[in-house]
């Protein structure tokens, strides 16, 4: 008998997203979240650009309540952060689903994207357009890490703090890996409520 027409039941298939995936990306949108909306409340408060953020987008109310957020959101994002990095490399799963990436195949799938044409049939393969921003949003966060150290302990660091300019130049960069993230986040959660599909097996892992 031929079993090419028998579906394998839900429970049977290999998870296109494993619980420790499942369970760091929950906690880095949390994380990330209170880091954003009190780094913005930071902002208004001590300002780096002539930009007002609306305090409805921001968190703390005030410099002190929102650098105790930030602080208390970044060791939240620290630990986790680094349990996603290391199953990712160990595990392989970065090489697997982010690499490679070129840029024909990148402009290939933005065109798709662009005229409707892109497929989402199979979750667990990402597209080129996805890796790139997927590993874009990687390099990001490790950039606002690196900036958010050097505008913390700007004299117990002062080479990394010295090697982005200065302080003022440090929160510039920050900011600028900030927005980098917001822009992601704003894609990312476009994409997900396009393609609910993707956000139950984020959930379920299947």
């Amino acid at each position: 008998m031929s079993t090419a027409l028998i579906e394998i039941p839900a429970r049977h298939r290999p998870a296109i997203h494993p619980l420790t995936v499942r369970v760091t990306h929950w906690i880095n949108a949390l994380a990330m979240t209170v880091m954003i909306m009190s780094g913005l409340a930071i902002h208004n408060a001590y300002p780096i650009l002539p930009v007002a953020i609306p305090d409805a987008l921001t968190l703390g109310g005030w410099l002190g309540g929102a650098t105790r957020w930030h602080f208390a959101a970044m060791w939240l994002l620290a630990g986790n952060g680094l349990v996603y990095l290391a199953y990712g490399i160990v595990s392989g799963r970065f090489r697997r689903k982010l690499l490679p990436i070129t840029p024909r195949a990148v402009l290939a799938d933005l065109r798709d994207a662009l005229s409707g044409r892109l497929g989402h049939a199979d979750l667990s393969v990402y597209n080129a357009v996805q890796r790139l921003l997927y590993l874009g949003v990687i390099l990001a966060g490790l950039l606002a890490v690196l900036s958010g150290l050097a505008i913390w302990k700007p004299v117990q660091l002062g080479g990394l703090t010295a090697l982005m300019g200065d302080f003022d130049n440090a929160r510039l960069v920050h900011f600028a890996a900030m927005a980098a993230i917001v822009t992601f986040l704003l894609v990312h959660v476009a994409m997900a409520l396009l393609v609910p599909r993707s956000l139950k097996a984020m959930v379920v892992g299947r």
